[in-house]
């Protein structure tokens, strides 16, 4: 089944995140779902991905993997940016064995790109420029290796997802306040209300 792949679903603030963020609920098993298990979505997330991420990517485009070994490989980049910035932002800094994986698999990536392209992140005045999923993602990652802005990758505690604060004082909690916000907002106040007299008579 599609669903939309709008706003909020690139709440990552960056391409590498946008796509750790396409399982959500990561760090509750029963509730995890993999919006890549219907592969019909990898296209469409990278298109909507091309819309959204314009600040970063410019006019870029992105294109899906369809062989099953570039999509594996695809999966595999996922996994690892998930678990090198995941751990990171878990106190667990950089570690080793998280950032050869990343590397590793960066560069098989990488290498898989035409020989003329040019990786430059952004590049506004190539509007034709186009080159995979996986790259671009890869690219996206590096940059948050810079500790400055490391330091403002969070987790949400709604949804799990990873996210970039760019707010000046890096005082965002949600990666969406319209949703995830909104979502505590209502459970805290239905905490505070269920015990209060009267509370659920009709």
């Amino acid at each position: 089944m599609t669903f939309d792949w709008n706003a909020h679903r690139f709440s990552g603030g960056v391409l590498a995140l946008d796509l750790a963020n396409t399982v959500i609920f990561r760090e509750t098993p029963d509730r995890a779902e993999d919006r890549f298990a219907d592969l019909s979505e990898l296209q469409r997330f990278a298109v909507a991905a091309a819309h959204f991420r314009k600040g970063e990517w410019g006019e870029a485009q992105f294109h899906a993997p369809v062989r099953q070994p570039d999509i594996s490989k695809l999966m595999d980049a996922r996994e690892a940016i998930n678990t090198l910035f995941r751990t990171a932002v878990r106190g667990g800094g950089l570690k080793p064995e998280n950032m050869t994986r990343f590397l590793q698999l960066g560069s098989t990536l990488v290498c898989d790109e035409p020989g003329t392209q040019d990786l430059t992140l952004p590049n506004p005045v190539d509007a034709g420029r186009s080159l995979s999923l996986g790259t671009a993602a890869f690219l996206s990652g590096l940059r948050l290796l810079e500790p400055q802005r490391l330091e403002r990758i969070k987790i949400c505690p709604n949804c799990h997802w990873l996210y970039f604060d760019e707010s000046r004082n890096r005082s965002r909690r949600w990666c969406d306040m319209t949703v995830c916000g909104n979502r505590a907002k209502a459970q805290r106040h239905y905490r505070r209300n269920k015990d209060q007299p009267g509370h659920g008579n009709v």
